[in-house]
Formats: structure tokens, sequence, C-alpha cells
């Protein structure tokens, strides 16, 4: 992986199972990175913090929202966050408080820094500094998922393209 990567930002999304949350961010942000013409400078994977659904595509409910915006998840398949990870990632972006302590409590100390809240890139429009899990709940929960990762998003992007000006 990592020499697909060699001198690009890489941004890592972290949900708990990578099947819902995360894979969206993954695709939309990819979506964005693409729209903007910097896929030869920005990498972007997404993992979980737990190995419940390892090898499994994203949730259909999370598919079938995304796709509904232009959105395309079918070829991603849920992975577990690596040790590596934490060295090989610029930005590690968990979608909630449980997995950014989660991720922490396995971080060595010195990459510390790269783990954060997504929603922290929001411009605001969300008070909610977490994105909710939409599992157990019905397709609007998806639908919030959605509209709060395309706003957090953008702010990401402007974020990534000015530190690389």
């Amino acid at each position: 992986m990592k020499s697909n990567r060699t001198n690009k930002t890489s941004v890592l999304f972290v949900c708990m199972g990578n099947i819902c949350r995360s894979p969206t961010a993954d695709a939309v942000f990819k979506h964005a990175v693409r729209k903007a013409g910097l896929e030869h400078e920005i990498f972007v994977d997404s993992a979980g913090t737990h190995a419940y659904h390892v090898g499994e595509p994203p949730d259909r409910r999370a598919q079938n929202s995304a796709l509904k915006r232009g959105y395309h998840m079918h070829d991603l398949r849920a992975r577990r966050v690596a040790a590596n990870d934490f060295a090989d990632f610029h930005y590690i972006l968990a979608m909630d408080h449980e997995n950014l302590a989660l991720l922490q409590q396995r971080c060595p100390d010195q990459y510390n820094s790269k783990l954060e809240l997504f929603m922290n890139y929001s411009k605001g429009l969300y008070s909610d500094r977490e994105v909710a899990d939409p599992y157990f709940g019905g397709d609007q929960g998806f639908e919030l998922v959605l509209d709060m990762v395309e706003e957090a998003s953008q702010g990401l992007l402007e974020h990534i393209c000015n530190r690389r000006a």
C-alpha cells in the first residue's frame, strides 16, 4: 500500500466495523478529491477499530444511500486498523469519541497528533462533533451520515489544500 502513496497526503477514516460511517467517508472524500483533480496527491482509505466485518462490503443501506447521491462503495471491503497505519497515514479521523479513544489506546505516542475527530473539519453546520452510528436505525440515519460527511469532507479538503500550498 505504501508505494501507492509516495509523496501523497494520506487520510484514514475510522469507525467501529468499517461498514457504515468510515466507508461512506472514504467514498465521499475520494469523490471530492477526484472532483478537485487531486487524486494523484491525496490517498484515502478506511478501517474499523474492531474486526467484526473484515472482508465484507459496506452495509447495503449505506451503499444504497450513497449511490442515490452518486457515490460508489461497491469496491470497498472492511478491514481493521493495522499497527502500521499509525505511521503510514497523515490524518487518522475517527467518527466518534469512542473510536477515537480506542485509537488513542493503540497508537504509539509519536503518532498521537494524527488522531482526531473527522467532524473537527465541519464548518459548523453540525454542532455535534460525532457522526452517529446508523447501523441499528432506519434509512434516515444513513442520510444524516452522508450529510455530515459531505460537509466535513469539504472542510478537510480545504484544510489539506491549504497545508500543501
